[in-house]
Formats: C-alpha cells, sequence, structure tokens
C-alpha cells in the first residue's frame, strides 16, 4: 500500500539508448526526512530521479505522490503536484538576474505569495539577496546551486529532489547547503538527496538505499548502512 505522504516508486523501469538501465525498482520518499540514495557513477541514480521528474520517459512502472498517480506527466506538471528537482550540476538561467531566477519558479503564486517566497529563498541564502541584480551566469558554482535550490524552495513543493548536491562545491558552501535541506526536512518537506559521496549524505538523512547496475542493493535506515560498510564497499567497486 502506498505510505499516506510520500512519493512512491513501484516497479520502476527505464530504458535509455536501448538499454536497460533501471531493473524494476521500488522505494518510498516519506515527507519530513532526508532519503538519500546513494551508489557510484553510472549506478542509474540520475536515470531514476529524472524519470520519477517527467524528463525521460518510464518503461514499466509507476510513480505516486500520495497515491495519486503521475507516471507521463510532464516536467512543469509534475513541479505543480508539488515536487520541485533540483538538477546536476547548478542549472540556472545565465542571462537573467538572480531575483527573476527565481521568480520563474513562482509564476503560479500571487505577487504576494511572490514575494513572500523571495524573502523566505533570501532569508536562508542571504548571499542571494546582496547580489538580486546580478546576473546568475556571473556567480560562483555554490551561489548557483544556491539559486536552484532557491527555485525549488519558492515553488513551495511538498517534495524536494537534489541530484548531485555537492558536485564541484567547496566543503563550506556544501554544509550551507545541507543545513538548507534540514531545514526543509524540519518543515515538513520530504527530500530525496542523490549523492556519489556517502559520508555526506548519510550525516543529513535518516533513510538510506544502495543503487548498484540499476537494481537497489541496500534499502533502510542510515544508521544502518553505516553500520555495515561493505554494503557500500561493494556498490561503489562494483563501477
Amino acid at each position: 500500500m502506498p505510505s499516506t505522504s510520500a512519493i512512491d516508486v513501484e516497479n520502476l523501469v527505464v530504458d535509455r539508448g536501448g538499454k536497460r538501465v533501471i531493473h524494476g525498482v521500488s522505494f518510498s520518499v516519506p515527507s519530513g526526512e532526508i532519503t538519500a540514495l546513494l551508489g557510484a557513477n553510472g549506478a542509474g541514480k540520475s536515470s531514476t530521479v529524472m524519470a520519477m521528474a517527467g524528463a525521460i520517459p518510464l518503461s514499466g512502472g509507476e510513480v505516486r505522490l500520495n497515491g495519486a498517480r503521475l507516471s507521463g506527466f510532464v516536467p512543469d506538471r509534475i513541479r505543480r503536484e508539488g515536487i520541485a528537482l533540483v538538477p546536476e550540476g547548478h542549472r540556472v538561467l545565465g542571462q537573467m538576474s538572480v531575483e527573476d531566477n527565481l521568480l520563474v519558479a513562482a509564476l503560479d503564486r500571487t505577487v504576494a505569495g511572490r514575494k513572500s517566497g523571495l524573502d523566505q529563498v533570501f532569508e536562508i541564502f542571504p548571499e542571494l539577496k546582496e547580489r538580486r541584480l546580478q546576473l546568475a551566469s556571473n556567480l560562483s558554482g555554490g551561489q548557483k546551486q544556491m539559486v536552484a535550490m532557491g527555485q525549488a524552495f519558492i515553488a513551495r513543493p511538498r517534495f524536494m529532489i537534489v541530484d548531485e548536491l555537492s558536485l564541484g562545491l567547496a566543503p563550506a558552501v556544501v554544509k550551507r547547503l545541507g543545513e538548507a535541506l534540514t531545514l526543509a526536512a524540519n518543515k515538513g518537506i520530504g527530500v530525496l538527496l542523490i549523492e556519489q559521496f556517502a559520508n555526506l549524505a548519510l550525516s543529513l538523512s535518516s533513510r538510506a538505499m544502495v543503487m548498484e547496475r540499476g537494481r537497489l542493493a541496500f534499502a533502510g535506515t542510515s544508521a544502518e548502512l553505516k553500520s555495515n560498510p561493505g554494503i557500500l564497499h561493494g556498490a561503489y567497486l562494483a563501477h
């Protein structure tokens, strides 16, 4: 049975380039918690979350949000339903200002709602407020990732999917971003964190999964995975 407040992935199958890359994966992402999805490069993590977000088609299985079917919806519809994706690579609209990057993600909100959303993002990331009129292309990698996460926050999601939070970023910036995800979870947002660096992900999450060659090699609590390092070791060596 689906969880009462969760994203439920049921027997997910994904084919890319004529090759099966995800083989019948099932898991749940509950609200109010951070769930980590770990694995080596090429394990299938990004294909899984891109399928969940509607960016690539499913070859089989279902994705449900609080029991309602999302499979086959386009990314904008899935975002409107309450799932915000922060894609890999801290992507921003470079020729737009920081503020306009954020407002683009809040077009369906009222004027008051957009202002409230901006205030919330600037409270979480005050350095963005200082640069609100600056072109996003001129930001550092860490600041761009803050904008990408801000776009998710301002959309008022029920769930966030964050793909490779730490990629190419300094430890101090990663710490700030991790604190923002913890804040989101404390406010009731469910977070699926896709991360190559296990220590970081396990320090933030309460639940964890390990993916290996398009299948789940482990699903349980983060504490259980910490106490069984051989599971992670084997998954990363497999690639």
